[in-house]
């Protein structure tokens, strides 16, 4: 018995707290389009989304989403790869120095955490595909295979140098990301390549932001990676 209760000590858990939807009109597109759909829905049917939120909020995000297959067209990535996938963003100072948590959908199925650093770069132009580094974790879980029309859940959240992943609820990715990821800052967001998909984002606390004074976007944000 006495182990039984340790184990559930120690097992991570997910934050508590609320979790609000943010509308389309809470997010910078920075590359292709979001759709809107009712009730905060949002559509991705292009081969290259990229957006983030446009009000500060805690490094905790979720993403609910039903993922529908291949895009009609396809793009590679700069590498020249042609991968599906889907994901969060978060600490995305900008296009060089920021956060990934992405689900990989193909060719190969698995969670990556990645930072994306490029001290003294702030745009696509200057560090294109540059600075990434895919981070180990202390503990991971293979991630469901997606089939299209099924529900599924993404959420990430940072606390200090401490990350974790869960899908559908369950833990996924648990691990430090580094000094590094720790010299910049910014807003949480999400990706896409080659994706087509229907979400629903969900952040920490409520979007505080009088109508009409939403930011705008700032280009120093528009990304191609």
């Amino acid at each position: 018995m006495l182990l039984a209760i340790l184990s559930l000590c120690s097992s991570p858990q997910s934050s508590s707290g609320q979790l609000l939807p943010a509308s389309r009109e809470n997010l910078c597109v920075t590359e292709g389009a979001l759709e809107e759909s009712p009730g905060d829905g949002l559509f991705v049917t292009v081969p290259k989304m990229r957006a983030y939120l446009n009000a500060p909020t805690p490094q905790l995000v979720e993403v609910r989403f039903t993922y529908f297959g291949a895009t009609t067209n396809e793009a590679p990535l700069g590498s020249g790869e042609i991968r599906r996938q889907f994901g969060l963003k978060l600490r995305a100072q900008d296009p060089c120095n920021l956060v990934y948590a992405m689900w990989r959908i193909e060719p190969e199925s698995k969670l990556v955490v990645s930072v994306k650093s490029n001290p003294g770069q702030h745009t696509s132009a200057e560090c294109g595909n540059r600075g990434y580094r895919n981070i180990k974790p202390l503990r991971s879980a293979p991630v469901p295979a997606l089939h299209s029309g099924d529900p599924h859940a993404l959420r990430a959240e940072i606390h200090g140098a401490e990350m974790r992943v869960f899908a559908d609820s369950a833990l996924v990715w648990q691990g430090s990301i580094g000094p590094e990821a720790l010299a910049f800052d910014g807003p949480v967001g999400i990706r896409s390549d080659n994706a087509r998909l229907q979400l629903k984002l969900l952040t920490a606390q409520p979007l505080r932001i009088p109508p009409g004074k939403a930011p705008g976007c700032r280009l120093s944000l528009a990304e191609s990676e």
